[in-house]
């Protein structure tokens, strides 16, 4: 029996079916530009190009710091201040290659670790001294070992992930994008799949300043919040805001945290706090 399952490209498909069937439009490519806030209420957004758009309520899944620190007006905040955010800690970030070859590797399964030469000392580099080091571990991955529908017949697909720091280090990645992806490739040839480069036909880079740019993430810090004691759980940003009222936060970078169960734990979160209509048009009527 053989199950066509789709990659997490499905939940993204199966959210918009459901935001669609509930009416809702989804616009791509409309890059927030800031919240806007009257007597400390959200009342919608401004778009990049300028346009304004009007909200009874304003959900940001994006990362947390970054909205507090680049959306929300410094006089709306005085919890996420621009002081808070810079002297918190934020995680690791991540250098991913994906690519794909014309043919499989049935000795690679869906998961796999390589780990480097050290442990401790690489994560010290990591966290603390924000570094990035020269030996490194991988984890590999490879869904087309489950769902071979995620690469044409008889090929495979990959991507191979890089615990490094976040831009905190001062790494240039537009300069160190390919060193790095060599490397990794030298390790992968040397051990799990000798041979491998001859048969890539797709490649894709990224780095932490895709983090940064692209996913608007404070840092290039792929998980938002380092999740140390004081920054876990109800220590991190809460979905209702605590500085603006109507604006509410979901995803890694908010309670209880990063990972698939987190960001889903958030979501339902959210669908319990968040205002019905009905609720709306009491405190219209209060006010």
């Amino acid at each position: 029996m053989h199950w066509t399952v789709g990659g997490t490209g499905r939940l993204v498909q199966g959210m918009v079916g459901l935001l669609t069937d509930l009416g809702g439009t989804l616009r791509c490519n409309a890059t927030v530009r800031q919240i806007e806030i009257d007597r400390g209420r959200a009342t919608g957004v401004t778009l990049e190009d300028g346009e304004r758009v009007a909200a009874d309520i304003v959900i940001s899944n994006a990362d947390a710091a970054f909205t507090y620190r680049n959306l929300v007006a410094p006089q709306w905040r005085r919890r996420w201040t621009d002081a808070r955010t810079e002297r918190s800690r934020y995680s690791m970030s991540l250098f991913v290659w994906y690519f794909g070859t014309r043919r499989q590797h049935p000795n690679v399964p869906h998961h796999m670790m390589l780990l480097g030469p050290r442990y401790k000392g690489l994560l010290r580099d990591i966290f603390k001294k924000h570094r990035l080091s020269p030996d490194f571990s991988i984890y590999l991955h490879r869904p087309t070992a489950t769902d071979p529908s995620m690469a044409p017949p008889g090929c495979d697909t990959f991507y191979a992930l890089v615990p490094v720091p976040h831009l905190d280090s001062g790494t240039d990645w537009r300069v160190q994008a390919e060193p790095m992806r060599r490397a990794v490739a030298e390790l992968l040839n040397r051990t799990v799949m000798p041979g491998f480069e001859a048969d890539i036909t797709t490649s894709l880079v990224t780095t932490p300043l895709d983090f940064q740019d692209r996913l608007l993430s404070f840092k290039g810090a792929a998980f938002g919040l380092e999740p140390i004691l004081l920054q876990s759980a109800w220590f991190r940003p809460h979905i209702r805001s605590e500085d603006v009222e109507n604006l509410y936060m979901v995803g890694a970078g908010t309670h209880p945290g990063a990972g698939v169960p987190g960001v889903l734990m958030s979501a339902k979160v959210l669908d319990d706090v968040v205002p019905s209509a009905a609720d709306f048009v009491k405190a219209r009527h209060a006010r």
